[in-house]
């Protein structure tokens, strides 16, 4: 299956960069390990962009606190990990159709704005997070996700290749990017140092003469 060819620009540096995807680092916070019983309780999107030189750098964040869905099962262990407290006035949780219209909007334009035809997932440990957003996205009965549904980048795979580690933080530290272990498992935090290490990845990877345009990009399949 091949995405809509509506907004595709095969001009766009990043199009051509990542065949058409606009890669998007998604982080999300929940009540457990399984996508279809738990509750997801923080999600964050990060945007990137190219400079003139084809280089990435992050760019917007968006961030959002998520009400439990009717039923969800919540685990103390997770709660405490995250440190998430469910009953903080500040919170400012909001219901999952509500949080996802927002994202996914926001998703769509940064697409549409780079050129490109569909977003891939991003994400250290990228498939916990993709069966989170795609569970989601069900349970609102949302019809058409900018995002791949099974296609992602993984950030620990890339950094397991590139510095020998796959831990986020260490990974983190060896790779020059700074990281407070006191910030860390908050949605956007995750979200934004992994975009931050996906960026250092392909740019390293482009520095090493690993990457050439291609213009015949858009003439293959792109599922």
């Amino acid at each position: 299956m091949n995405p809509p060819e509506n907004n595709r620009d095969p001009d766009s540096p990043m199009a051509q960069r990542f065949r058409g995807f606009l890669p998007v680092i998604v982080d999300v916070e929940t009540g457990g390990f399984n996508a279809q019983t738990d509750a997801l309780l923080e999600i964050a999107a990060v945007t990137i962009r190219m400079d003139q030189d084809g280089y990435l750098h992050r760019h917007e964040t968006f961030s959002f606190h998520v009400e439990p869905f009717e039923g969800a099962n919540i685990e103390q262990a997770a709660l405490d990990f995250t440190g998430i407290d469910l009953d903080c006035p500040e919170r400012m949780a909001e219901p999952e159709l509500m949080v996802m219209t927002d994202l996914l909007s926001a998703v769509r334009r940064a697409v549409k704005e780079n050129g490109c035809t569909r977003a891939v997932i991003v994400g250290h440990n990228a498939h916990f997070d993709l069966n989170f957003v795609n569970a989601v996205i069900e349970r609102c009965n949302i019809k058409r996700s900018p995002f791949h549904p099974f296609s992602v980048f993984d950030t620990a795979t890339l950094a397991g290749l590139a510095f020998g580690q796959t831990v986020l933080a260490k990974t983190c530290q060896v790779a020059g990017i700074e990281f407070s272990n006191s910030a860390a498992h908050s949605a956007a935090y995750d979200a934004e140092k992994t975009a931050e290490l996906f960026c250092v990845i392909v740019n390293r990877w482009k520095e090493l003469g690993g990457w050439i345009a291609d213009d015949e990009y858009g003439d293959e399949e792109t599922e």
